[in-house]
Formats: structure tokens, C-alpha cells, sequence
């Protein structure tokens, strides 16, 4: 077989995917001082939220984890790969286009499934309008997805993860056109003033689906790819297809329910679905950059040695993955649990984003900073399951971490207010990495942490924890919270300079990584 170069492949999908969240921090910035926490913002917030949770079940969720480990076989195998990946594709746009129509016709009771608590004032009628045209970014985007997968499956990543670059890039000139007035369109009203702003967003964010889907899709053409749909045709691979992707998607729909209920929760305090939104940009940084990119790599890769009977490639690969994820994730994971009032406040408290909107949005992001190991390395064991066809675990497992997440969001909110939804999600995180775990200790040696593994773990720990209480100090002596503009910036560049140098200097001395490395990671790059 010819393998997958898993460094190589992490390193291009984690520098796109870098760049599309710094761009996504942009765009965020700008939301928070022209937009703050208001009726449009909140509103849009939740509009867009809807064509994204159904991606991530529709697309990203059930039918990729079960599409990728298929089409990736057959790819090693020889056999008929595009066929295969055509007839889902035909199938994915049917259902696409009736999900879309039946979303548009229901979509006040969609918004209420959100934020109930929006019942009753302008956010819901702004959210139902916007909703109505953002949906449609569901077509495009999940289809991307899916030729992504195409790309991703035979080694190409380039393509696939450049693309979500082009919806911040949309995004921030359709803010730049409303805030300069250089557009008076609008589909909404609202009190604050923003309606032009909520308009352009909704109809960059569909404009950018398409721009998506036409960049993958002439990706795959010149990767030897002809994916132009037929006749629907109800296939035996694809029936196999269905089967695998069923209990996938109902576990995906599980995951959706989490975030359903943070929203809800969030709902009923203002301004909290803004705080969780911006918290939840800042720790989905690493977590998009660290182990989304390892696990997109990580699928194919395994299910094609899994194919060819390579289970000493497929341990190697697993172990090089939990452990290069780890060591970004923890001091991620420190650094938003040490500064997280610095890192909000420089990058948002602006305009209409005031202290108070700091304080909760640091809080939030410190208790998701808590979870980030977890979440991270969810994404490294889940292909364990998904490269041998098993989604029905990963559903169970789901099904225990929804009730652990809704028994503490929604059984603390009366007590802690907003942030027991965060609370929820890191405790259910760790809950389903745990169930995970333990269910992957009956795939044999294929999915067992070896012993280079285990010496370097407590390292990377014991080195994260030293940058921590670098950065906290240094915090405190330059409070870049207290300054302004470019003062502020540079304390805070400064403080994360400091953070990567004693991170990387205490890594060495203790052995969490060692020169070689480097050395090996230029063999395989």
C-alpha cells in the first residue's frame, strides 16, 4: 500500500486550518465591536448555527465516517472508488434538498429548538428571517464535504482544507461593505441599529458555501475525480452505506442535542449565547488546528492499513497521532485555563463588547479550557471505530455523554447560571473519551498506547504546567488587559512568545520531545 504521510498530511490540514480560524477570529472581533451582544448578533449567531449542526450530522458526522473508511478501501483495493463516491454524492443532494425545504417551512419551531428563550422578543422573528436564508448553506457545504472526503481519502488535503478559509474571507468584507454603508439591503428590523450588518452576513455565509463547493469540487476534477451527479440509483454499496452511516448519524444527532441544550440554557441569560459563542471560538483554535486536522488524516490512513493487514503501521500511526495532538492540546489547554481574561480582553473587549462581556466570556472560556484534552483526543480514538465500520459504540458512548451533559447544564443553571452549559460539556467530554477508551481496549494491539507514548506523556504535562505558571506571571507583571491597542497586542505577543520558548525549552530538558524528532518530522514531510 502506499501510506499516507500523517505528518505531512497534519501539517498542511493544520496550517489551513490555522489560518481559516485566525481569519475566523477576524471575523468574530468584528461581530463583538460592531455587533456586541445584541438582537442581531445573537440572532445571527443562532441562525448560523442551524445549517451547521445539520452539516456536522448530515456530512461531517454520520456520512463521511462512514463514506471516508469505504471509499478509502476500495481506493487500496482498486476497485471502483469514483463510482462509489458519484452514486453518494447523488444520493446526499436528494436528501439535502428535502431537509432544506422542510427546514425553510419549519424554521420558527427550529429557532425555538435553539433558543427558547428567545420567545417573545425581536431576536426570534430576526433569527427565523436570517435562518431562512442561511440554510441553504447546508446544500453547498455538505456537499463539499463529502468531495473533501474524496480528497482527503486519496492523500490530497490541500484543497479540502483551504476551503472554510474562503467563508471568514466573505464574511469579513461583508462587515467591511455594511459598517462602511456602502449597502442599505436589509431583510430584517431590529432596535440596535445592525440590520444591514445581519442581512449581508446571512447572504455572505451562502455565497461562501458555493464558493466552497466549486473549490473542492475542481480540486477532485484534476485529481482524477468525475463526481457530476446521476440518476439516483439505490446501490448495494450504497445500502451497506446507509447501514454504517445510520448509527453515526443518530450519534451525531446526540452530539447536536448537547449543543442544543447549552443554547437553550444559554438562551434564558442575556447575552450568555454571545459569551458561549465567542469562548467556544477561542478553545475550537486549537482543537480545529490540533485534533480535527489529526483525525482527518488519521480515518483515511487507518482504514487503509486496516485494509491491508498492517496492524504494526496502524499502532505506529495511532500513538504518533494521540501523541503530537497532546503535546499542542495540554498547553492549549493551559494557557486558556491560566490567561483567559487577558486573551478575551484583547481580543474583543472593543466598541459594543464591554468589561462585563469579558468577564463572562472568560469564564466560560477557562471551564472549556478544562475539556480541551478531551475533545481533542475524541478525535484521535474515534477513528479507531470508524476505520472498522463500528459507529454503533460511538453511539451508545454518545448516548451516556448527552445524558451527563443535560444532567449538569440543566440541573446547575439555576445555581451557577450560563456557565453550567460549559460545565456540561467538558464533564460530558471526558465522559466520552473515557467510554472510548475502555471500548477500544477489545481492538487488540492495533489501538494500544505503546511505550514511547507513555514516557513522554507525564512530560508534556509537567512542561505545560511550567508554561503555565510562566504566562500567569507574566500576566500579572504586564497586565496586557489593562492597556490598550497596540500596547495590549504586544503584551499579549510577548506573553505567548514567553509561553512557546518555556513550553519548548521545559519539553527538551524533561523529554516530552526530543531533537530527533525534528530530524523525523523533515523525513516525513
Amino acid at each position: 500500500m502506499t501510506p499516507i504521510r500523517l505528518v505531512r498530511g497534519f501539517m498542511t490540514v493544520g496550517v489551513w486550518t490555522m489560518v481559516s480560524r485566525i481569519l475566523g477570529f477576524v471575523r468574530d472581533i468584528m461581530i463583538a465591536a460592531w455587533l456586541g451582544t445584541g438582537a442581531v448578533a445573537e440572532a445571527f449567531l443562532i441562525a448560523f448555527s442551524l445549517p451547521n449542526m445539520f452539516r456536522r450530522f448530515f456530512a461531517e458526522g454520520a456520512f463521511n465516517m462512514a463514506f471516508v473508511p469505504m471509499f478509502s478501501k476500495k481506493l487500496e483495493a482498486g476497485e471502483d472508488a469514483n463510482s462509489f463516491a458519484r452514486d453518494a454524492m447523488t444520493g446526499l443532494i436528494v436528501i439535502l434538498i428535502v431537509l432544506t425545504v422542510l427546514a425553510t417551512i419549519f424554521m420558527p419551531w427550529l429557532v425555538l429548538a435553539m433558543a427558547s428563550g428567545f420567545s417573545g422578543d425581536e431576536r426570534f422573528d430576526i433569527a427565523v428571517t436570517l435562518g431562512r436564508i442561511v440554510f441553504v448553506y447546508i446544500l453547498f457545504i455538505s456537499l463539499a464535504a463529502l468531495v473533501s472526503g474524496v480528497l482527503n481519502a486519496s492523500g490530497r488535503f490541500m484543497a479540502a482544507a483551504a476551503a472554510p478559509v474562503l467563508l471568514n474571507v466573505i464574511l469579513i468584507v461583508a462587515l467591511i461593505w455594511a459598517e462602511r454603508g456602502w449597502s442599505s439591503f436589509s431583510v430584517i428590523s431590529s432596535s440596535d441599529g445592525n440590520e444591514v450588518h445581519g442581512t449581508l452576513l446571512a447572504f455572505g455565509v451562502v455565497a461562501a458555501g458555493i464558493a466552497q463547493l466549486v473549490l473542492v469540487w475542481f480540486a477532485a476534477r484534476a485529481a482524477g475525480f468525475d463526481l457530476r451527479p446521476a440518476r439516483p440509483v439505490l446501490t448495494p454499496e450504497l445500502k451497506r452505506l446507509a447501514i454504517i452511516a445510520a448509527p453515526a448519524a443518530l450519534a451525531g444527532g446526540v452530539v447536536q442535542v448537547n449543543l442544543l441544550i447549552g443554547r437553550q440554557v444559554a438562551s434564558f441569560f442575556d447575552g450568555a449565547v454571545a459569551w458561549l459563542s465567542y469562548a467556544d471560538r477561542l478553545y475550537q483554535l486549537p482543537l480545529g488546528v490540533v485534533g480535527i486536522a489529526i483525525g482527518i488524516v488519521l480515518l483515511p490512513d487507518l482504514s487503509r492499513r486496516l485494509a491491508a493487514d498492517d496492524t504494526q503501521g496502524g499502532r505506529d500511526a495511532f500513538n504518533r497521532a494521540a501523541e503530537m495532538s497532546l503535546a499542542l492540546a495540554i498547553p492549549a489547554a493551559v494557557a486558556l485555563v491560566a490567561i483567559p481574561f487577558a486573551l478575551v480582553s484583547v481580543l474583543f473587549e472593543r466598541g459594543a463588547f464591554t468589561a462585563e462581556d469579558t468577564a463572562a466570556t472568560a469564564l466560560a472560556t477557562a471551564v472549556y479550557g478544562l475539556g480541551l484534552p478531551a475533545f481533542v483526543m475524541q478525535k484521535v480514538v474515534q477513528p479507531l471505530y470508524f476505520a472498522r465500520e463500528d459507529t454503533k459504540r460511538p453511539f451508545y458512548f454518545a448516548l451516556v455523554a448527552m445524558v451527563i451533559n443535560a444532567a449538569i447544564a440543566i440541573g446547575l443553571a439555576p445555581v451557577v447560571g450560563y456557565i453550567a452549559a460549559a460545565f456540561g460539556a467538558t464533564i460530558a467530554g471526558w465522559a466520552m473519551l473515557l467510554l472510548l477508551w475502555r471500548g477500544s481496549r477489545e481492538m487488540g494491539e492495533a489501538a494500544t498506547f505503546d511505550d514511547r507514548f507513555l514516557g513522554r506523556i507525564w512530560r508534556i504535562v509537567f512542561s505545560a504546567l511550567l508554561m503555565g505558571a510562566v504566562i500567569w506571571g507574566l500576566t500579572q507583571a504586564l497586565g496586557p488587559s489593562e492597556l490598550s491597542g497596540w500596547q495590549a497586542w504586544g503584551a499579549l505577543g510577548l506573553i505567548v512568545l514567553f509561553g512557546i520558548a518555556s513550553y519548548g525549552l521545559a519539553g527538551l530538558t524533561l523529554g516530552a520531545f526530543k531533537r530527533e524528532d525534528l530530524a523525523s518530522f523533515r523525513r516525513q514531510r
